[in-house]
């Protein structure tokens, strides 16, 4: 399949353990890649594989390395199945849905791109399948959240708000988050708004099943949230990546701190002008991920 720019990559879909349709983008160079690990993206809570695309077009059509970039759509998420049972919407079965896909695909070793939901879910693959990650990179997540970022995340997701067009969703992102962006240009909020938005029945609707919204107004935030540090070590001394939003809410520059601390090999990189998440294609996130994978 070719999107507008006649980028190229192909929709492919697999099976979850417990029998979904889950959905996938491949971008695959064919065998000009084949003597390079592949690069595996992870999606936000309620975002999907279309958040990597500019990113997956600038790995996989590289002059000189092309890699082949794999973007998931979780359950619930983009067109993937949706999930009856909506206490699987976990980070521990998203997790088991990675793996499965890895198995379906015959890939054995990867680097890993995880941002926000797809970092936590990182954590857990560090653990289950140590041997099965090269690298990572987490965007704007770490094993300790901010409760302030997670409870507009909660709000956003919730209000009840829906466009009725493209421009009205761009609107509304520039309103919701243009504080936090003020690097973006016209086309990155264009291209958000086509990451975050589907046409459904002549409507645009956001792509992904609302439960998993819904699960974050259960959360007691007058409680400390849980940690991932016992996970967070299970990355050992394999190279790993932070890109940090300048305006992040929700890794905190002390959370950071303490994952350099905890791993003296880690990559902080800030990501000016920038808020929870940063846009991977930009600079300096698009230089230091290519540094990295050139390194690998």
């Amino acid at each position: 399949m070719n999107d507008a720019d006649g980028n190229a990559f192909v929709d492919r879909t697999y099976r979850s353990e417990d029998g979904l349709s889950l959905h996938l983008r491949d971008y695959d160079p064919g065998p000009r890649a084949a003597s390079r690990l592949p690069v595996i993206c992870l999606p936000g809570l309620t975002r999907n594989s279309r958040d990597f695309h500019q990113l997956a077009v600038i790995l996989s059509q590289d002059d000189t390395a092309p890699r082949r970039v794999i973007s998931l759509d979780y359950r619930g998420r983009g067109l993937s199945d949706w999930d009856e049972k909506t206490e699987n919407y976990n980070v521990r079965t998203e997790a088991q849905d990675v793996l499965a896909a890895c198995d379906y695909f015959g890939i054995e070793k990867a680097v890993f791109v995880g941002t926000s939901r797809g970092g936590l879910i990182l954590h857990f693959l560090a653990e289950m399948r140590p041997e099965l990650l090269a690298a990572a990179i987490l965007n704007d997540i770490g094993p300790e959240i901010e409760a302030k970022g997670l409870m507009r995340i909660r709000d956003d997701l919730n209000d009840g708000t829906s466009p009725q067009n493209r421009a009205e969703a761009v609107a509304m992102l520039k309103r919701r988050h243009g504080a936090h962006f003020s690097v973006l240009g016209d086309q990155d909020w264009e291209d958000m708004a086509a990451a975050i938005y589907r046409e459904v029945d002549g409507r645009l609707a956001a792509d992904a099943d609302p439960a998993i919204a819904k699960q974050l107004t259960s959360i007691d935030f007058s409680k400390p949230l849980p940690t991932l540090w016992r996970h967070f070590e299970a990355f050992g001394e394999r190279p790993l990546m932070v890109i940090r939003g300048e305006n992040s809410e929700l890794l905190a520059e002390a959370a950071a701190a303490e994952m350099t601390m905890r791993h003296p090999g880690l990559r902080v990189v800030v990501a000016p002008g920038q808020g929870h998440p940063p846009l991977l294609h930009s600079e300096p996130a698009l230089s230091c991920i290519r540094q990295l994978l050139n390194e690998i």
